[in-house]
């Protein structure tokens, strides 16, 4: 791989600008620069460390440059924008869908056709890093300027009949309530309530990380939430997970927990 050239590199990334609305001469191009910045003493090793994509292992800087070029285009043509993303996620390399998770999240809001997209790719990703964009990137936008509209496409993917995807659905909110802007939970908690009183094991890591960001928006809303859970949910599926996650949790919400589960506990033996 030859040292990066910072100018070189702005004029290989405002060409591919140049290319923007024209995907396919847009990935000719961008496939020169990829291939420029590859590393040959890794490029044997086809795939990257835990990721299931074909790689061109390229440096971050070279993709960061990149999306800064694209940024302030996506913004202002989100029509061209969302079919070059397709394009881009369509090349199957781990780059290019990092780079097309990129674009979904720069898209407004308002393109109709934003959240059958992301739908549609979050439930086919399997590259680990591909789904965290997805969740993140790919959503900070909607998360920001249109809550209510992320919150009804959160609670679509936490639809009984979409098991597959209520991993997902939990992992994208979770940077909406570590915001510290956000301070609206009762419509989070509302969505996530069924998917807690049923505490899929599979789940198990995914709600931990929720309840440890919902603990730290607000500990009294948290607590209250888990209690009722807890107390009025007749599985004892809840209890449990909540057992197994218990030394992962913020100490003084595993000094709250302890007592929720000792005294459903104690109800569940008197009622023997």
């Amino acid at each position: 791989m030859p040292a990066i050239d910072l100018a070189r590199l702005k004029k290989q990334t405002a060409r591919l600008a140049d290319l923007f609305d024209q995907p396919a001469e847009f990935l000719r191009e961008l496939r020169e620069v990829l291939d420029y910045y590859v590393n040959r003493t890794l490029r044997s090793q086809s795939v990257a460390p835990s990721s299931v994509l074909p790689t061109y292992r390229t440096p971050p800087v070279v993709l960061r440059q990149i999306e800064t070029e694209l940024g302030p285009l996506a913004e202002e043509r989100p029509i061209q924008a969302l079919e070059l993303a397709d394009a881009l996620w369509d090349e199957g390399w781990l780059e290019t869908r990092l780079l097309a998770a990129f674009l979904l999240g720069r898209i407004p809001p308002q393109e109709e056709r934003l959240l059958a997209r992301l739908t549609a790719w979050t439930q086919a990703v399997r590259d680990p890093s591909v789904r965290a964009a997805l969740l993140t990137t790919s959503l900070t936008r909607l998360r920001s300027e249109t809550p209510d509209l992320f919150l009804v496409l959160v609670r679509e993917w936490l639809h009984p009949a979409r098991q597959r995807m209520w991993s997902n659905g939990i992992q994208a909110l979770v940077p909406l309530v570590r915001a510290p802007d956000f301070d609206n939970l009762p419509p989070v908690l509302d969505i996530v309530e069924p998917i807690f009183k049923v505490s899929p094991a599979a789940l198990q890591f995914d709600l931990q990380e929720l309840i440890t960001a919902l603990y730290q928006a607000s500990p009294d809303e948290t607590v209250f939430f888990l209690q009722q859970i807890v107390t009025k949910t007749k599985s004892p599926l809840p209890a449990v997970s909540l057992r197994r996650m218990l030394p992962e949790l913020p100490q003084e919400l595993q000094l709250s927990l302890r007592e929720i589960l000792r005294t459903r506990r104690q109800n569940e033996r008197n009622e023997l």
